[in-house]
């Protein structure tokens, strides 16, 4: 549960690509959501990424903030902080941080990847769990987003409905495999606005939350920001929302629908 949310709120639901190619983004971007279950508003989160200087060079800082508010807040208090220092240069992590509260239930968890000392995988260093070696190329949570928007979506002349798309992460101090299967385009209605969009169903694991493996649904929207502006999440006790409510910073207008 904890990592399908996540997954989301990140947001889901995202850095700089190859040499020549067109950016979706920039530093400077932050998107605001909303959580909510029907009519009620249950949480929110901010997704940002800012120019930053650490380990003597300069990065990409991405940032995930998310936390309830209202009545969900007195019954199950949620603060989530998730991190990650980006080299522009080759879009992979280079530092991510793991911040959670959720009730009772707290971690932090650091995690530094190396993808230059080996020809042929990757080191992570966790501050948790020791020393692991990955595949190259391995993501963190939010970086494989933000690579996902720069090096999938605008190329979907080439992508088909029913296509899956995988990309491995390391989440929860451990391999995360990420796996979207493409829908296709609708237009979604957003508190900022009805947006076209590309839709996108993760994998899920079915059982006590998922009666399918397509009960989470992503909608990035359909022009050249690829901004995730919805998630919906179907679960056993109904739907809940994640959804775009503001944004600023983005590196071309957002395409809203006129009436």
């Amino acid at each position: 549960m904890r990592k399908l949310i996540l997954l989301a709120g990140l947001l889901s639901l995202l850095l700089l690509p190859a040499a020549g190619q067109t950016l979706s983004y920039r530093p400077g971007e932050k998107v605001n959501y909303v959580v909510h279950y029907g009519a009620i508003n249950g949480g929110e989160a901010i997704l940002e990424i800012v120019s930053d200087t650490s380990f003597g060079k300069e990065l990409w800082h991405a940032k995930m903030d998310a936390k309830t508010t209202g009545m969900a807040d007195v019954l199950f208090r949620v603060r989530d902080i998730y991190e990650a220092y980006i080299n522009p240069e080759t879009e992979l992590p280079v530092r991510s941080i793991r911040n959670i509260a959720e009730g009772r239930y707290k971690r932090y968890n650091v995690v530094l990847f190396d993808h230059a000392s080996r020809q042929d995988s990757a080191i992570l260093t966790s501050d948790l769990t020791g020393v692991h070696i990955t595949q190259q190329g391995i993501h963190d949570i939010l970086s494989c987003f933000y690579w996902f928007r720069n090096h999938i979506l605008p190329d979907m002349g080439n992508v088909k409905k029913g296509d899956m798309i995988g990309i491995m992460t390391w989440f929860t101090d451990e391999l995360y495999p990420i796996r979207m299967k493409y829908i296709g385009i609708e237009d979604v209605k957003t508190r900022a606005g009805k947006i076209r969009c590309y839709k996108f169903n993760p994998v899920t694991e079915t059982g006590r939350l998922f009666k399918t493996e397509e009960d989470v649904s992503f909608w990035f929207s359909a022009d050249k920001n690829f901004l995730p502006v919805k998630i919906r999440f179907d679960i056993f006790v109904g739907a809940f929302m994640v959804e775009v409510v503001s944004y600023e910073g983005l590196l071309y207008p957002l395409e809203i629908k006129k009436k």
